[in-house]
């Protein structure tokens, strides 16, 4: 495979060390790696390189990260994962809410990041092979959305309420390993006016996850942030 044919992947990152240590773990995973050291360079290759993935460092020295975000966002799709020493919960929240895909905190293990990168590429290819795909699957769960129907395992149809049955969708439409925010699901099933509202959303949580039986380990949480479905479920 020659770099033409790789997918670009754009670093954009303040500190060497990062840079050294990732470009060549990129590249032997199957990247074209593509460096920025501040922000108004890494903005300026995106629009002319059109990457398709972004590692996005939130401290860098021209402008925070949370502001560029929405610069990205506002003309490239491509998935964004950020890269960060801030620990607060509210810099996560706020980093997914702006429009990136996933966060992976520093200093972090290579292979977990791989595998959020492999995780977030196999979602945005869906997406752009079946834009209108009716029938979502993650490990044993298959939700039918034409059908209106979530089965495990292929059994009967599970009872769902009305509000179990969107947040069903909600968490799976970005496929496994995709993060979602509380307030991303509070808006998505409940309405904006309910964003505050994270006690409603424990407690459906836990109704859905009874309600999945041997599937309830899909829905993974992230304390204070959000919640994630898995790939497969633990032992399966």
């Amino acid at each position: 495979m020659t770099d033409r044919d790789r997918p670009r992947i754009l670093v954009i990152d303040d500190e060497p060390q990062i840079h050294r240590f990732l470009g060549p773990a990129l590249e032997a995973a199957g990247f074209a790696a593509l460096r920025a050291d501040t922000a108004a360079q890494g903005l300026r290759m995106a629009a002319e390189r059109t990457p398709a993935l972004v590692l996005l460092d939130l401290g860098l020295p021209d402008m925070d990260g949370q502001d560029v975000l929405p610069r990205l966002r506002g003309f490239l799709a491509a998935p964004i994962v950020v890269l960060s020493a801030r620990e607060r919960e509210e810099e996560k929240v706020a980093a997914l809410d702006a429009g990136a895909d996933d966060y992976v905190e520093k200093p972090f293990a290579l292979g977990e990041l791989l595998a959020r990168l492999r995780a977030v590429q196999r979602r945005a290819e869906a997406r752009a092979r079946t834009p209108t795909e009716t029938v979502l699957r993650v490990g044993p769960l298959e939700v039918d959305l034409a059908a209106h129907t979530a089965r495990v395992d292929g059994g009967e149809p599970l009872k769902l309420t009305p509000r179990e049955w969107d947040l069903l969708v909600a968490l799976m439409r970005g496929g496994a390993g995709r993060l979602v925010t509380q307030r991303q699901l509070l808006a998505s099933v409940w309405g904006p006016a309910h964003l505050e509202d994270t006690q409603y959303l424990r407690v459906y949580i836990g109704h859905l996850r009874q309600k999945l039986g041997p599937a309830a380990a899909l829905i993974q949480t992230e304390p204070g942030v959000g919640y994630r479905f898995a790939e497969t479920v633990a032992g399966g």
